[in-house]
């Protein structure tokens, strides 16, 4: 078994720590951010070459789309614990059939998703209170991207079967090869043949479907036991038990957490288009530091379960000092980077000098002070590699979403400007952080870990 696992991916059972966390996290942050530009190259192309009102329709379904599709993979997140579990136990039957189990729950969900997605498309843009000149084109681009969500939860499942054993590099590899071809499919069907909205969702399917069939072709070539072999795809209600009981409490919190920032959505389109634009914009860029939290805490995940699961208490302690300060220090960076230069980087998107003011508040307000985050996504993380995922994520719905919704429904009627509703985000940040980070300790001196 650690042959296989070392020639597959990553020995996080022995030897250093902090290079190999960081060479887990960075190619899981890039293909993240990969998968971002999707949505980014169609925001730019739009908005460059179909107007505002495009761009608003692109992206202010962000917050929508992820309301959607965040629950499944929060369950992804209990795929990942549960073999990175096995792998420490060093149990190969569990390891088999929990990626058949996997391959069921992402055929299952896509489909379920598919059609739950393009039927209500219109009637949850009609309940935020999207602008009466872009839901048309809001409508239209979220129904294209909910077509291909199929092969959206085949490649997440089929990523997170690898990253539990430590390979975060052939994820990474499949999507430039889709990104390229998302990129190269944006300009022919919207600068050539001025399909608009219409291009750029037809490029994010196509582009999403390679996806899903390089990650499969990876899986069926991959060595037992972690092997994809499509004529034992079936649940087995073990492994699925542990994955939910995992997974659910992580899609929970980041399905409220969606309606919290939906909810903020729909205040922002109250401000109109150019407000909605503007928001969109400077997002992609919390987005991509986002992405470089949400890596550091999978490492916390993948890591914390092999060595807890092998009886290594000492490494986790060093684990999750590792990936905190990784995290926090990485982040700050990009924070700090894209604030800095928010002219160019919000210019990339679009021109109109009331769309960069938006976006210059959203910068300086919410993207600078991302990195506090930080601190309970980690030690979310960790808590899940530890076998504990509810209590994170009920820490995590009070603290911001149950925050974030009294802040629009009290106190923004009263007090409508855009820079108070940007406010709630960092307030929720510290809050959040301060209990999640509480919680981990009290949970690591039951465990003998500290």
């Amino acid at each position: 078994m650690k042959a296989d696992t070392k020639k597959a991916g990553i020995d996080m059972l022995n030897g250093s720590l902090l290079d190999k966390i960081i060479m887990f996290a960075l190619p899981l942050a890039a293909s993240s951010v990969l998968q971002q530009l999707f949505n980014s190259i169609d925001m730019a192309v739009v908005g460059n070459y179909a107007g505002k009102e495009a761009l608003a329709a692109v992206g202010s379904n962000s917050s929508v789309i992820s309301l959607v599709v965040t629950l499944f993979v929060g369950v992804s997140v209990g795929a990942n614990y549960v073999i990175a579990n096995y792998i420490g136990c060093k149990n190969r039957q569990g390891i088999k059939d929990a990626v058949a189990t996997i391959a069921s729950v992402s055929l299952v969900s896509g489909v379920l998703l598919l059609f739950l997605g393009i039927r209500l498309a219109r009637p949850i843009l009609e309940f935020i209170d999207t602008p009466t000149d872009v839901i048309d084109l809001s409508t239209l681009y979220l129904q294209l991207y909910f077509a291909g969500i199929p092969f959206i939860m085949v490649f997440n499942f089929g990523s997170a079967i690898l990253r539990s054993m430590g390979d975060t590099k052939r994820p990474l590899y499949c999507l430039f090869v889709s990104g390229a071809i998302n990129a190269v499919l944006n300009i022919i069907l919207v600068v050539c043949f001025n399909m608009g909205v219409a291009g750029v969702g037809i490029a994010t399917l196509v582009a999403n479907a390679i996806n899903a069939v390089l990650i499969v072709y990876i899986l069926q070539h991959e060595r037992n036991p972690f092997r994809l072999v499509f004529a034992r795809i079936t649940f087995h209600k073990k492994e699925l038990t542990k994955m939910l009981q995992i997974g659910i409490p992580a899609g929970v919190q980041g399905l409220v957490f969606a309606i919290a920032n939906v909810t903020i959505q729909s205040s922002i389109n109250s401000f109109g288009s150019s407000a909605m634009s503007g928001s969109a914009a400077a997002l992609n860029y919390e987005h991509f530091c986002y992405f470089i939290i949400a890596a550091f805490s999978s490492a916390a995940v993948t890591f914390m379960g092999q060595n807890i699961a092998a009886g290594k208490k000492e490494r986790c302690r060093r684990i999750f000092f590792h990936t905190m300060w990784l995290c926090v220090v990485s982040c700050c960076f990009f924070n700090v980077l894209f604030t800095w230069q928010e002219s160019f980087f919000i210019g990339i998107f679009n021109s109109d000098p009331e769309v960069h003011e938006f976006a210059y508040v959203r910068m300086e307000w919410v993207l600078l002070l991302q990195f506090v985050a930080s601190s309970y996504e980690v030690s979310s993380g960790a808590l899940r590699g530890l076998g504990y995922s509810s209590l994170p994520a009920a820490l995590t719905v009070v603290g911001t979403c149950v925050l974030r919704l009294c802040w629009v429904y009290w106190f923004i009627p009263s007090h409508h400007v855009f820079k108070w509703l940007m406010v709630v985000y960092p307030i929720s940040w510290v809050v959040t952080g301060v209990m999640v980070l509480l919680s981990y300790y009290v949970v690591c001196k039951r465990k003998n870990i500290y």
